[in-house]
Order: structure tokens, then sequence, then C-alpha cells
């Protein structure tokens, strides 16, 4: 399906081997420790030193080039989810309730896999190529916003990390320039009324009436505050309140996210549902409480670093295989990366009939045909960002 210049089938079956490990092993977001230990022991195989001043389970891993004059990362995420895997494939998950459902596993594999490469060819390799195998990209706190406090970017020039994606066809590279992917952020709200007989509503302060004019005042902060060509959505997931017929109570508890795809969108929007929330239940006279939990910002795609990977992927690929993506409100930690260097996030297409369910689906899977585009993408990066 993609033609490679570098690679042979040798470490394509040696790459897609590994990912077939992992898969069969997964590990949540914070606990990826035995497959941190698997990685550090083919590291160390390929001669290719663990940086120990990183906090585990994240593998960091540096690898000197013949010139250094710059210094390219590269990252990979390695947790699973807490998904009970269906289906009847050979390796299937051995660890009930966990999965790779989002393509980690492929994404360790075929980082380790342009180690491998690097090791075998260290004099094709200029750049000095940063490692990452980062823990925590599913769950909150997040291993990039961790990484990032640690020091893993210092004297970095770039970066650059890649995704199977099941929603871009088979035999296409690409990605969103600017901002590709929204901030993920969410809120608790807490609104202290006074409960009372539903006979007598007027001696109460009723908060599920309340909750009511917030969710509608919330839309209005998309409608009517947030620029209409920078695309934002606030939803609520989740309100509880009383559990009789005629009682009104004096509290209800309800929790939201909040995304969007710039970083002043997400700024306003934190603001305004902050405000709305206090200002809204005074004028109830209620109390409202808003607690605000930050997740991942925005994630934006330099256009110089766009430029660069698209030219690579056209001169490696041939023409027709990159495709320039729409942006989409799902979100990816390693906007953390971007947020602090130069880089892109690339999108490597593998919808087919293997590959036919969404990610974070029980019976998602990789179409493995898309890895060797992966593992030579990753070494192109490293030979010539």
């Amino acid at each position: 399906m993609f033609q490679t210049k570098l690679i042979d089938s040798e470490l394509i079956e040696w790459t897609i081997a590994q990912r077939r490990h992992f898969h069969m092993h997964p590990e949540l977001s914070g606990q990826e420790y035995n497959t941190a230990a698997y990685v550090k022991e083919k590291l160390a195989e390929f001669g290719i030193p663990v940086n120990p001043r990183f906090s585990a389970p994240n593998v960091v891993a540096y690898f000197k080039g013949t010139e250094g004059k710059k210094t390219i990362a590269l990252r990979a995420d390695m947790d699973a989810l807490p998904l009970h895997e269906e289906g009847d494939k050979p390796y299937i998950s051995t660890v009930p309730g966990v999965m790779h459902g989002c393509g980690h596993d492929g994404h360790t594999a075929t980082l380790l896999g342009a180690a491998k490469w690097m090791s075998a060819n260290p004099q094709l390799v200029k750049n000095n190529i940063v490692l990452i195998f980062q823990s925590s990209e599913e769950a909150s706190p997040s291993g990039a916003k961790q990484l990032v406090k640690e020091g893993v970017l210092d004297g970095v020039d770039a970066i650059y990390g890649i995704h199977y994606m099941s929603s871009v066809p088979l035999g296409q590279i690409g990605f969103a320039t600017g901002y590709g992917m929204a901030s993920s952020d969410d809120f608790d709200i807490t609104i202290e009324g006074k409960g009372g007989h539903g006979g007598n509503p007027h001696e109460t302060v009723d908060p599920i009436y309340i909750a009511t004019h917030l969710i509608q005042a919330f839309q209005s902060i998309i409608s009517r505050n947030l620029n209409p060509l920078h695309a934002g959505v606030i939803s609520f997931g989740g309100l509880q309140a009383g559990n009789s017929y005629n009682v009104i109570p004096d509290k209800v508890t309800m929790q939201g996210t909040i995304r969007a795809l710039t970083f002043e969108g997400a700024e306003l929007m934190h603001e305004k549902t902050a405000q709305l929330t206090e200002s809204i239940c005074a004028s109830f006279g209620a109390k409202g409480h808003y607690h605000f939990i930050e997740g991942t910002p925005p994630l934006y795609n330099h256009p110089e670093a766009c430029e660069v990977a698209k030219g690579i992927i056209e001169q490696t690929f041939g023409e027709g295989v990159f495709a320039e993506l729409e942006p989409v409100l799902g979100a990816e930690d390693y906007s953390f990366y971007l947020k602090e260097k130069l880089g892109c996030f690339i999108n490597v297409g593998m919808q087919s009939d293997k590959s036919q369910y969404p990610h974070h689906h029980p019976k998602f899977d990789i179409d493995e045909t898309a890895i060797p585009a992966g593992i030579e993408l990753m070494i192109q990066l490293a030979l010539n960002a």
C-alpha cells in the first residue's frame, strides 16, 4: 500500500511482532511499568541510552547524531484503555477489561522500530534524536504535561509524532495545518439553594430551576460570545438532583466539558462559564460553586513544521498520499509539546475492512499494512526534519 525507501521486510515483521506483544499486554494510564521495562530492554539491545531523570513509567532515550546541529524529538504514547476487548484475533488482550483501543501499541512499536533502524544505521543519522515513550495520554494528569514540566524538550528544535487513524483512508497521510484538535477541559458545578415542598415553591430557592437557566445560558457563550470562526462546544454530561416527586432539593450538582479549537476560545469559555455560574445563581438567591478541571490545550500544528512534514511525506511516499485534513474536536495531550516547541502531529491513515471500527471501540484494531509507512515516516522525520 505504501512504498518505502529505507526499511526492509525484516524490520517490518519485527515491528509488527512488537505491536502484537504490546497489544496482548496492555496497561492503563500511569501503570505502564511492564511496557516501560520492555521498551528499556529493547533500547539497551540497540545501545541507545535511557535518561533516568524523567519520572516513571515514562521512558526517554537519546540518540546522538553524527553532526548534532539539530535535535528532533519523536513521541509515542504507551497507555491502553479500560475496555474489554471483543473479537477473535490471535493477539487479543490477555488482561480482562483493558485493551489497546486507540493504537498506542502501534505507536510504541513504531518508534521502537525506528530506533532499531537508527541503531543499525548510525552513520545516516545526522540529527540528535530524543525518543519519547510517554505514559498517560488517555487520562489526567497528562503524561505529556509532566514531561514538559520535567524538561523533556530542553534543547529540542522540533517535535513530531504520529497517530494511526481509522477515520483516514489507508494509503493517505496527513494533518490539519494550524489548529488541528480541540482543547478538552471539564467542570463541576454545585448549586446551593433552599429546599422545600413542591406545593410551596415560593418558600424555596429551587436549584433545579436554576440549573435549567445555566444550561441555556452556557449555550449563549457559543452563539454570542465565541468568535463564529472559532469552533467550540460546551456539553453537560451529568446532573444530579433530588429523588422525590414533591420535594424540591436544596442542592444540584452538574458536570460538563468544554472544547475549543483556539487558545483564545478556550480561555473565553472558561471565564464565561465561571462568571455565569456565579451571577445566575446569585440572581436567584442561590450560591453557585464552579470548579474548573484543566485538561489539554488546543493542538496547534506549526505551519513551518507542517511544510517540512508535507515535503517529507510527498518525497517519501509519492504524490497523492498527503491529505490536508479538517480540524476535529477530539483532544490529544501531544498539544502540550506543541505549545512549547515547533512541531506537527501527523495522522497515518488505516481505514479499511480490518480497521473499520472507531477508536475506543471494543473491536478496534490497527490495519498493520499501515505500519511500514509509520516506521518509514518516523525515520525520515529523524533524518530530514
